[in-house]
């Protein structure tokens, strides 16, 4: 597995590529809380292309995509915005991978995630990774995340 900075903003085949594995992951997370009001899932190629944010991309060395992870820099540090993994590659470690490719971009610095409640693979990933639990949200009536956050020490 390969790890790789990527513009979808100027790639319209990479951002096709991404937006289709976007919805294949988070189409699971949805089964998973029972609920498939999650914006990433219902977000268009433009939306994706014009959201503003930095991409490191998984890909299997053929050029297909098995993974990627999107953040926003913040004034506190950086904030993941989507993490998405090949829901046939699932558990071999690309999300491990892309997470820790965060943290080392993060240099030490406060690095925030939120997911799904009742996304347990997730929760165990990033807990796994050394994130710690902040507290939970109701960001739609009945959809329920739980944010967590790094701090550069774990």
């Amino acid at each position: 597995m390969a790890l790789h900075r990527c513009d979808p903003a100027s790639d319209e085949a990479l951002a096709a590529r991404l937006l289709a594995l976007q919805r294949a992951a988070y189409a699971v997370e949805a089964r998973l809380i029972g609920d498939d009001r999650i914006p990433a899932l219902h977000e268009d190629l433009a939306a994706l292309r014009g959201a503003g944010l930095r991409w490191l991309v998984a890909d299997d060395g053929t050029g297909a995509v098995t993974g990627a992870v999107a953040w926003r820099v913040t004034p506190d540090g950086l904030d993941v915005d989507r993490l998405v993994v090949d829901p046939a590659r699932a558990r071999r470690g690309t999300g491990r991978a892309l997470v820790t490719a965060v943290l080392a971009e993060a240099a030490g610095a406060r690095v925030t995630v939120s997911t799904g409640r009742g996304n347990t693979p997730a929760r165990r990933l990033y807990a796994a990774a050394g994130f710690r639990g902040t507290g939970e949200r109701e960001v739609l009536p009945g959809l329920w995340v739980v944010d967590a956050v790094h701090d550069g020490t774990a």
